[in-house]
């Protein structure tokens, strides 16, 4: 039996489905082992539902809170038991992307570009980045900043100027963005670095924001008594296997070890930077 590993989406996490290959629509029962905020096993044994559309065969699953979209699901086809058999993986080290918590293993691709904006100008700005740029295997994205008056969706003339503007300003303050020089390929793809010989266009550069998460179980950092706003020093990170540190990552290092934060050695591969930053709680 080979296990296929599939990252969720923003449908299967809202609809309670996922896809599966064409041999699972006689699947009988559907087991999910997955532990909780990555600790505590459990199963969950649910009664197979399978609907068939233009896409394929889909499965209905009942997503625990912690299954966010872009974790990773192990499906494993079990025709003897007509038993569609999925599975996640705990991480090693929970950690908070853009504010979310991660227990178990995520595709950063697809939780980049699978992002949902808050109602809001800089929400449907960072959208436009995010789900319309080129999203790299780290999660970072560029997207060209000129393409951003006809994606944001703020209205043209003066005014949308106006939000757009004030929104992108917020976003960089902020630090979800920062304003990089790129390249687009023949085919209007965004490319950072610029390539060698292609004009140089304005872009806008996302990076998620990775942070250490703390575990539910974990009563002194949970009890609301606790809390506190404090800094987390900057740190480095073990990325998922085949990605790599994104161009700012790599840049926030070098700043950590011409501050004297670091000693003076490279990032070794597989692994990437976290800038210190403020965190309330």
């Amino acid at each position: 039996m080979r296990t296929a590993w599939y990252a969720l989406r923003r449908a299967d996490v809202d609809g309670g489905t996922m896809p599966v290959p064409p041999e699972c629509a006689e699947a009988e029962t559907v087991v999910l082992d997955h532990r909780a905020h990555g600790v505590t096993p459990g199963r969950l044994v649910f009664d197979a539902v399978a609907e068939r559309d233009e896409d394929g065969v889909r499965i209905g699953v009942a997503w625990p809170p912690d299954a966010h979209v872009g974790v990773l699901v192990g499906l494993t086809w079990q025709p003897a038991r007509r038993q569609v058999q999925l599975r996640t993986k705990p991480l090693d080290e929970p950690l908070k992307v853009d504010g979310i918590a991660y227990f178990h293993e995520y595709d950063p691709l697809i939780v980049t570009h699978e992002f949902r904006p808050a109602n809001s100008n800089r929400g449907k700005v960072l959208d436009a980045v995010r789900r319309h740029g080129r999203v790299f295997e780290d999660g970072s994205a560029v997207f060209p900043e000129a393409d951003l008056v006809k994606r944001a969706g703020l209205g043209r003339g003066t005014r949308g100027t106006f939000l757009l503007r004030n929104a992108i300003d917020q976003l960089i303050r902020e630090g979800y963005v920062t304003r990089v020089d790129g390249s687009l390929d023949a085919e209007g793809r965004p490319s950072f670095p610029p390539a060698d010989g292609c004009e140089v266009v304005p872009m806008l550069f996302y990076a998620p924001l990775l942070e250490p998460a703390v575990r539910p179980e974990e009563p002194a950092e949970t009890d609301p008594s606790n809390r506190h706003e404090h800094w987390v020093a900057g740190f480095i990170r073990k990325l998922q296997p085949g990605t790599r540190p994104s161009p700012r990552a790599l840049a926030l290092h070098r700043q950590a070890i011409d501050s004297g934060q670091f000693p003076d050695e490279p990032l070794a591969p597989g692994y990437t930077f976290v800038k210190k930053h403020h965190r309330n709680g």
